[in-house]
């Protein structure tokens, strides 16, 4: 049974072994519909040769143990997911972190910083778990609604956060634009509303 429990900056080390690192076998191609002045279409697609992407391995400063070096992580949760003695996950959301632009300075959003499963743990609902853990930890904290950012790349974790109720509410085409390495991907932003916390109504 995978439980999940709170952690700190001081267990990054332990957090950064688990790898983000997956294979890219499709991506999620943009379709301006009228130039784009009335929306997108996102069209699933096979990439000609399938390629590995990892965050951790990109040269952007945002390795695991950077973070505490680069923002206030003061305020945020982070979290494993343990199946008995093994880690087989974690996650981090950041939360009221001056420095940080995707919570646009907001007191009640939440952005879900970073999401990762071991591989051999993949497709089990340790990200499940995970996630509700985090949407709980963010909504308990008052914030009303939680943001993901993603690529076009990642499509295994655009449907993963469909399934847990997300909305797209953003797609940014150059939004990496200053970022050479990754100026083709687009930037996808979905968000999760949050119930108020409170007593249950009957």
């Amino acid at each position: 049974m995978i439980r999940v429990e709170q952690t700190g900056p001081d267990r990054l080390s332990e957090y950064g072994r688990i790898p983000i690192a997956f294979e890219v076998r499709e991506v999620l191609r943009v379709e301006p519909l009228g130039s784009g002045s009335i929306g997108f279409r996102l069209v699933e697609e096979r990439v000609p040769e399938p390629y590995i992407k990892d965050y951790d391995a990109d040269d952007t400063g945002e390795r695991v143990i950077n973070w505490p070096r680069r923002f206030d992580v003061a305020n945020w949760g982070f979290f494993a997911a343990r199946d008995g003695s093994e880690t087989v996950g974690a996650a981090t959301v950041a939360i009221r972190t001056p420095g940080v632009h995707m919570l646009e300075g907001r007191d009640d959003l939440a952005v879900l910083w970073d999401l990762r499963v071991q591989p051999a743990r993949r497709r089990q609902g340790v990200g499940t778990v995970l996630f509700r853990y985090a949407a709980e930890w963010a909504r308990s904290r008052g914030c009303c609604r939680m943001k993901v950012e993603t690529q076009n790349t990642n499509v295994p974790a655009c449907r993963f956060y469909e399934r847990q109720g997300c909305v797209l509410g953003g797609i940014n085409r150059f939004g990496y634009a200053a970022c050479p390495k990754v100026a083709h991907e687009t930037m996808l932003l979905w968000y999760l509303e949050l119930a108020p916390s409170g007593p249950s109504r009957p």
